[in-house]
């Protein structure tokens, strides 16, 4: 579930339903995506929530993939299932875990104007048998803290079932034992163990508890959100000042990438996500990963960067050349030895016919020169930069588009040009394609807050879904269409003839003018997958490289889409409909989107 649909879709409907029934309907629907054929890749797909190398933490003597964690309070229940382990977190906390799970139904009490929850103590847990099911049936798994409660005898029960599945146990505190449970704890098990303590108490942390645990887990107060930072600031640095050398963990008062940021810089080697994640949506992982790679190094080009670009060109190129013929001959030579008839002949039988024909290859152009440009953009300004997410968007598109070549199976005519012009193409994206198989670079971002610049640069991202998805949808509907009945009746209205009349005059005459159909589809299929991609994976803060690209590569496909219809006088407005709110929907995205890309830093 990415921000865009959270905070734009669900939430507005969410936020007005009780807490438990909100959040049970949240983790049972992620619950089924994830248990669904291909719903892992589904969540990666929308998401990206893969983490940077540079990212990777070794604490307590255990690997994870990055330092952010998700608190078990926010799913005690288990409701989400595996879900959780697919966005982007370093590792998840189970529990807290009592032998006997909760007495009675829990209680939230959510403030969305101040945005806090308080939970439920005494209830929001989860049972010792439950949490050992649970952790059974998973196969592959992040990293788990198993947060421990109840007394020395439950506690030592608890942590020897689930022993196998914890890399570390998280005790909760009890001022009378402190020192003692956990000697006794870490010395029947294997993993650390770490205390866990309010952050405000810190100070009346006995000595004998600090040397004993081998971490300490900071809980978030009852306060406000701010308060609850600031006081695990405070923490920190007093564990600091006392020689505190082990591992420190936060658990919430994170709620928007800054935070995160302030609790690591400060000394937290890990940090877990609580109230804040429902605030700030499920992409505040990510924003905070991001954030913290834009204080990385620069990377080194990529090789093999070029070969995309120079692919791009080729479709430039190629796209400019088809739109020159659509301007001019419109029939080629090949054409006319197929058709069996000159291009004076057709002129002569339908003076509209080959303005239509002109229609549909000035449509092609466009959108081949448009996806040209969105090539070579991709390859300069994300390839390059060793960015994975913008090779496997023009890896996925490219390949869509070279398998729109065996479309005229449908209509019985093969274009040579076509073919001649993919073998051009494939030398270029074979060698791009093996060249950077290795790069595994994930974006970076400037964002910092949750300002209402971030706030619009998801419905400018909400608004390029759409439109790739929509270009997709068009261009299915235009193939099949292309290799099926070839027109729709608004076209037949503007040539003035039935399509019997076109076949009795020149029985080839269709499948060319099918194969133009069928090849403008193929081609808005790949350029729609190509959008739909970068408005997934490619929307981050200050990159304004993509707010550019998405203009300049737009202009063509636009220009030519609608200019010609008005050229050769087909302005029927429900054949244009489709190209009006695609147009809507590329201003929109780009005027909401321009601020927050071209934001370079937040305070």
């Amino acid at each position: 579930m990415p921000d865009w649909s959270y905070h734009l879709l669900f939430n507005p409907i969410i936020s007005h339903l009780p807490a438990r029934t909100s959040r049970a309907f949240i983790h049972r629907s992620m619950a089924r995506i994830a248990r669904m054929p291909a719903g892992k890749q589904l969540i990666h797909f929308l998401g990206r929530e893969e983490s940077s190398p540079f990212l990777h933490k070794e604490v307590a003597g255990s690997s994870f993939a990055n330092a952010i964690g998700l608190s078990g309070r926010i799913d005690p229940e288990q409701t989400a299932g595996s879900a959780f382990e697919h966005l982007g977190f370093g590792f998840l906390e189970i529990g807290p875990v009592t032998v006997r799970g909760p007495q009675q139904r829990s209680t939230l009490a959510i403030d969305h104007r101040e945005q806090t929850i308080t939970f439920d103590r005494n209830n929001e847990v989860v049972s010792l048998e439950k949490a050992e099911r649970f952790l059974s049936s998973r196969k592959r798994q992040l990293p788990r803290f198993i947060r421990l409660r109840g007394s020395n005898e439950e506690v030592m029960e608890i942590a020897k079932q689930l022993e196998r599945f914890a890399v570390a146990f998280i005790l909760e505190r009890d001022k009378d034992s402190d020192a003692e449970q956990l000697h006794h704890l870490q010395k029947e098990v294997t993993p650390p163990v770490f205390l866990a303590i309010v952050s405000s108490d810190v100070e009346q942390l006995s000595f004998a508890a600090t040397t004993t645990c081998d971490g300490i887990v900071l809980d978030e107060p009852d306060v406000s959100r701010r308060e609850a930072l600031e006081e695990h600031l405070q923490a920190i640095t007093l564990l600091k000042k006392q020689g505190f050398n082990r591992t420190i963990v936060t658990s919430g008062g994170v709620y928007e990438p800054a935070d995160g940021l302030r609790l690591l810089g400060a000394g937290a080697d890990l940090i877990m996500l609580s109230a804040g994640y429902v605030f700030a949506g499920p992409g505040l992982p990510k924003r905070i990963k991001e954030a913290q790679l834009e204080e990385q190094t620069p990377v080194s080009p990529a090789p093999g960067w070029i070969s995309y670009w120079l692919f791009g060109l080729a479709m430039v190129i190629g796209g400019i050349i088809s739109l020159y013929l659509s301007m001019t001959t419109v029939i080629l030579p090949y054409d006319e030895l197929f058709l069996g008839i000159s291009r004076d002949m057709i002129h002569a039988f339908n003076e509209r016919l080959l303005l239509f024909m002109a229609h549909d290859r000035m449509t092609l152009a466009g959108s081949i020169i448009s996806g040209g440009l969105l090539y070579m953009l991709l390859a300069r300004f994300g390839i390059r930069q060793r960015l994975k997410w913008a090779k496997q968007a023009s890896d996925s598109a490219a390949i869509l588009g070279f398998l729109g070549i065996f479309l005229f199976i449908g209509y019985g005519y093969f274009d040579w040009l076509h073919l001649l012009f993919w073998l051009v193409l494939l030398p270029f994206f074979i060698s791009g394609f093996y060249r950077t198989r290795k790069i595994d670079g994930t974006p970076q971002s400037s964002n910092r807050r949750n300002h209402p610049v971030w706030k619009r640069g998801l419905y400018a991202q909400f608004c390029f879904v759409i439109l790739g998805t929509s270009f997709i949808i068009g261009g299915i509907v235009i193939s099949w269409i292309g290799v099926s009945n070839v027109f729709v009746s608004t076209d037949l209205l503007y040539l003035c003839m039935p399509k019997e009349m076109l076949d009795a005059f020149n029985e080839q005459l269709i499948p060319v003018i099918a194969h133009d159909r069928a090849g403008f589809g193929s081609a808005l299929i790949s350029v729609g997958l190509l959008v739909l991609l970068c408005a997934l994976w490619g929307f981050h803060q200050g990159n304004r490289w993509v707010w550019w690209m998405l203009l300049v590569s737009g202009l063509p496909a636009f220009s030519a889409g609608i200019s010609v219809h008005f050229l050769i006088g087909y302005t029927t407005f429900i054949h244009l409909l489709p190209a009006y709110f695609a147009l809507s929907l590329f201003i929109i995205g780009l005027v909401l989107g321009y601020p927050f890309f071209h934001r370079k830093a937040d305070d």
